[in-house]
């Protein structure tokens, strides 16, 4: 993309998420290498007012809330060069269209990642001392356990298992590394070698729920994933096993997740669920065995600054004639999260 002129960028997102994402000194790097109107944020690429940016953009700068680029929408953006996603996954964003007009696309998607892993190393190792459930008992009893109902805490020599190397799957592996923990694994797209370089052992899926105490779900939320973890395959997780979902609510069958949390035989810290939110009356709000939290794991507050940095510095890169440092390619999207 070098030329004499600073590429033309437009943003496209919700503009609540504008400031955290590139609060000034982050705003001003980027004005220096681009053309932008900080005070254009585009919801539907056909409004009027946006018109004139729009013809003339050679950038998308996209975020949470961007309008679908499909066909119609690229009509509105006809010198598009560039989507830059300061977001996570471009999944939900990018149409057959886009890919087919050859516009780069770069995500930040691997900064997001960062958090989302950070939120699960931490309710691993929460769920390994059964955390949660201890402190529904302090609040009752006001009282420490004895060591008898202690004998099977801890996290040394737990066994965690990993479904999906997504960026996430990648991220979560490396913070395992320093823990004295049993690391499996199952992707279909990494066999045993790269799975040992990840510090990881590969299993089937369904070896993987029988074998391991905490499950942890980091693969796309694409046509083959769909409840993939269904009645059956839960039933196979052990008694008193820990699932947790930081990826999408609908990679589970809820109705059979609710009837293993219900019955008390199975723990579980769920971030995302399937519908999101639950309707008020779901018995998940109210079960101790259960710790749900409102889609918080990926990038939020001060955190959100990471995904803008990764944007403004790959327009730094473009605009240099450098390839993106985060492209994303449609082939990728089978396989990450």
């Amino acid at each position: 993309m070098p030329s004499a002129q600073p590429p033309r960028a437009v943003f496209a997102m919700d503009p609540v998420h504008l400031p955290l994402l590139f609060p000034a000194p982050l705003l001003a790097r980027l004005r220096r290498t681009a053309e932008v109107d900080p005070a254009l944020v585009v919801r539907d690429f056909a409004d009027p007012a946006a018109a004139p940016a729009l013809a003339a953009a050679d950038v998308l700068i996209t975020g949470w809330g961007c309008p679908h680029l499909d066909g119609d929408a690229l009509k509105a953006v006809p010198r598009l060069r560039a989507v830059l996603h300061a977001a996570g996954s471009v999944r939900p964003l990018a149409g057959e269209a886009l890919w087919q007009h050859g516009v780069t696309v770069s995500s930040a998607v691997t900064a997001n990642a960062v958090p989302v892993a950070e939120y699960t190393l931490a309710m691993i190792l929460l769920a390994g001392k059964d955390v949660f459930t201890h402190r529904e008992r302090y609040r009752r009893t006001h009282s420490g356990p004895t060591p008898a109902e202690t004998a099977a805490l801890g996290n040394v020599g737990r066994r965690i298992g990993v479904i999906g190397a997504s960026r996430v799957g990648r991220r979560l592996l490396e913070l395992l590394r320093p823990h004295d923990v049993e690391v499996l694994l199952h992707d279909p797209y990494v066999d045993a070698a790269e799975a040992a370089e990840l510090g990881a052992r590969l299993f089937s899926l369904e070896d993987l729920l029988r074998h391991s105490d905490i499950v942890s779900l980091h693969a796309p939320d694409i046509p083959e994933t769909h409840h993939m973890l269904d009645r059956a395959r839960l039933a196979l997780v052990r008694d008193g096993g820990v699932l947790i979902n930081t990826s999408r609510g609908a990679l589970v069958d809820h109705a059979a997740l609710t009837d293993e949390l219900v019955s008390g035989r199975l723990h579980a810290v769920l971030d995302v669920t399937d519908p999101e939110p639950l309707p008020a009356g779901s018995p998940l709000y109210r079960l101790p065995n259960v710790f749900l939290t409102p889609h918080i794991a990926g990038s939020l507050g001060n955190e959100l600054e990471r995904l803008g940095r990764v944007v403004v510095e790959e327009l730094e890169r473009l605009a240099s004639g450098l390839p993106p440092a985060h492209e994303v390619r449609h082939a990728d999207l089978a396989r990450v999260a």
